[in-house]
């Protein structure tokens, strides 16, 4: 899930997830990957819980911007490939996600 407005990045882990727990109001011990932007596109955190503790995870692109939506007050949920292509800085918008095909029945 992502968090498209800016958020203060001086928040650790424990700031981030109360982020989580009280402005978008779900549980920040999911196991979801939430991102979160700072007011520079260049740098993004992302907190998860992965069963023992809390994970924080900091990255700033040395050159170029992330691909953010738009700022507004919203959240918005990125496939595994969306979310790949954000961190990478590509645009994340083009990933599209694969086209379901109907298993046969019976050999051709």
């Amino acid at each position: 899930m992502v968090a498209t407005k800016p958020v203060d990045f001086r928040k650790g882990a424990e700031g981030l997830a109360a982020l989580v727990r009280e402005t978008m109001r779900v549980d920040p011990f999911s196991g979801v990957v939430y991102v979160f932007r700072a007011k520079r596109a260049d740098r993004v955190k992302l907190i998860f819980w992965d069963g023992t503790g809390v994970v924080l995870v900091s990255k700033r692109l040395e050159d170029g911007e992330f691909r953010w939506p738009k700022v507004q007050d919203a959240v918005m949920r990125l496939s595994a490939a969306q979310l790949q292509a954000l961190l990478e800085g590509l645009d994340w918008r083009r990933v599209h996600e694969p086209r379901r095909t109907v298993v046969p029945v019976t050999a051709s």
